[in-house]
């Protein structure tokens, strides 16, 4: 059956997604546009500190009504299982808004994005009854021991690039821990969220436990931030941004804060990676895969002297390959930019790239083709110094600048980035050589023979440095939406 579909035929949910329903509240109108053609669809309301007040009074008023926090952990799990069969009855539709309202080709949200989704949230769910404290030791007739408490209310504010599993990371495991979410939705990408936590609200999960807000960065992202009642947040997106939600949690209150920033990753091609047409199409996916806006994008190739001029070659020809369309059609293969906003950011990058430096091996232009997106052409740059503004700076789009080295402690010492530490990668046939790569690099996730996440809910992903602190998924993504409590007791 093909996934394709007309997106004319789509029903698109309105509102914010409070307590359990849809609720229309006044502000100001928010276009959303498809990117594949830059047609409208329906509008959203920035919900500013108002949004915000009712989300943390329903959150407030479903903790106390639910005994969510104190239920039993396993009757906890049921709902959360339950909520993951929505998502899976719901796959196509889900698979659909998220295909027609982001850059992710519907080839990969139906059977991939909506099912991992779901996956998430049973992850979690089984986790419910597995968060242990320790007892530790002590004199005698005294008993001392830890135990993980949820926070009560985790704010959570999403990005644009991958909106319904990078949300999943962030409310599936708060739920778990027994918390209430209040999330902001990107105003770039906001449908596919509202109709998630109406998935949650038809499996009986308590109204007012997970509600989705629509709004501006600066009005309700912020206000979520600053709420005296939310315990702890959660962000995905810029460093830039990053940094601005860590001081105004900072100023607000304080309170903890998990960041998922930016990146400018590093794949290290050795002398002896393997099959050579495997590398390249590992090599040139691994910058190309959502037009190259991936936190971890592989936007730097540091492959070795005596094997870069095949490999080069190689990866310019897959760049030749790619089929640029709707996201809609299941035989596109390479997704448009989010936004005209983000096509010129990322053109005025190349090209004072290029200006100051850079030799343009392919790409560095607007694609051409009967599309009315903006989809800009994988990009491939050599002669990039560490002084040019192609390594210090994000591209998020489809752009890769190739260095070579002759030792592998060179290389070690060009992966190495002053601002980010997101990811990095090593491509070879030499287990010894990847190991010392991997111990190396100054990165919070590394792999071998592969660029990306696999779709394997028990890795913890976060980064370094400038690219942030805590962890998305594994046993530390439910530990991060806990807080540890020491108990003493003396019983003389």
């Amino acid at each position: 059956m093909s996934l394709s579909f007309n997106p004319d035929t789509v029903t698109i949910p309105s509102g914010h997604h409070i307590g359990g329903r849809f609720v229309e509240l006044p502000g100001e109108k928010i276009a959303v546009l498809r990117p594949s053609d830059e047609q409208p669809m329906r509008p959203v309301t920035d919900g500013g500190k108002d949004a915000v007040e009712m989300a943390v009074a329903a959150a407030k008023s479903a903790l106390a009504a639910s005994g969510w926090a104190r239920m039993n952990p396993r009757d906890r799990a049921k709902v959360l299982f339950r909520f993951a069969g929505k998502i899976e009855e719901k796959a196509e539709y889900l698979g659909r808004l998220e295909a027609m309202g982001s850059s992710r080709l519907v080839a990969g949200t139906v059977t991939g994005d909506a099912i991992r989704t779901a996956g998430v949230v049973r992850y979690f769910a089984e986790y419910c009854d597995k968060l242990e404290g320790i007892v530790t030791a002590t004199k005698a007739e005294t008993l001392s021991y830890t135990r993980r408490e949820p926070y009560g209310i985790c704010g959570a504010i999403v990005p644009w690039n991958f909106p319904m599993i990078t949300a999943a990371w962030k409310f599936a495991p708060a739920l778990a821990a027994g918390n209430a979410v209040v999330m902001k939705t990107s105003e770039l990408t906001p449908h596919s969220l509202l109709a998630l936590a109406e998935c949650a609200a038809e499996a009986g999960l308590p109204g007012g436990l997970l509600n989705v807000l629509n709004g501006w960065g600066h009005t309700t992202g912020a206000a979520i931030v600053a709420h005296p009642d939310i315990g702890i947040v959660s962000f995905t997106g810029s460093t830039k941004t990053g940094t601005a939600v860590m001081t105004l949690a900072a100023q607000s209150g304080i309170k903890p804060v998990v960041l998922e920033l930016g990146g400018k990753s590093p794949q290290i091609v050795t002398r002896n990676p393997g099959d050579m047409d495997a590398v390249a199409t590992r090599v040139a996916n691994a910058f190309m895969v959502n037009a190259g806006q991936v936190c971890t994008l592989a936007s730097r190739l540091i492959v070795d002297r005596l094997v870069a001029d095949e490999l080069v070659d190689r990866v310019l020809e897959r760049t030749k390959q790619i089929k640029a369309g709707p996201t809609w059609d299941e035989a596109t293969t390479f997704a448009p930019v989010i936004s005209a906003r983000q096509f010129e950011r990322i053109d005025q990058l190349v090209q004072e790239t290029v200006k100051q430096g850079a030799e343009v091996l392919t790409g560095a232009a607007r694609l051409e083709g009967p599309n009315q997106g903006n989809f800009y052409a994988p990009t491939v740059l050599a002669n990039v110094s560490r002084a040019n503004i192609g390594f210090t700076e994000e591209y998020f789009g489809p752009v890769m600048s190739v260095t070579t080295y002759d030792e592998i402690e060179e290389a070690i010492a060009e992966a190495q980035h002053p601002i980010y530490g997101l990811a990095a990668s090593v491509h070879t046939q030499d287990l010894k050589l990847a190991m010392k790569v991997a111990d190396s690099v100054e990165a919070g996730m590394v792999w071998v023979n592969q660029h990306g996440r696999d779709p394997e809910f028990t890795y913890a992903a976060g980064g370094w440095k400038g690219s942030g602190f805590g962890k998305d998924m594994g046993r530390a993504g439910i530990e991060e939406f806990t807080r540890q409590k020491a108990v003493w007791i003396n019983y003389l």
